[in-house]
C-alpha cells in the first residue's frame, strides 16, 4: 500500500516536529544534568570541609575516628565481595 502525497507530507511534517521535540528534550536534559552536577559538587565540597573539621577536632581530643579514605576502602571491598557473591549465585 502506497501513501498518498498528502499523507506522506503529513508524516514527514510530523516526523520533523518529533525530531525538533527530541532535540529540545535533549537540550533540556543536558541543562538539568549540568545543574545537578553543580549542586553535587557543592555538596561534596561541603562534606569535605565538615569531614576535615570533624577529623581535626577528633585529633585534638585524641579520639580515633574512621576517615573517609578508610570508609571508601571498606565500601569498595564490600562492593567487590558483593559482586563476586552475585556472580557465584548467578552461575
Amino acid at each position: 500500500m502506497s501513501l498518498t502525497r498528502e499523507l506522506e507530507e503529513l508524516y514527514k511534517k510530523t516526523m520533523e516536529e518529533a525530531k525538533k521535540q527530541l532535540d529540545t528534550i535533549d537540550e533540556e536534559m543536558e541543562k538539568e544534568i549540568q545543574k545537578t552536577r553543580t549542586i553535587l559538587a557543592q555538596i561534596q565540597e561541603s562534606k569535605r570541609a565538615f569531614q576535615h573539621i570533624y577529623e581535626g577536632i577528633a585529633e585534638l581530643l585524641g579520639i580515633e575516628v574512621e576517615t573517609n579514605e578508610e570508609k571508601d576502602d571498606e565500601l569498595a571491598a564490600k562492593e567487590k565481595g558483593d559482586e563476586a557473591k552475585n556472580i557465584e549465585e548467578n552461575d
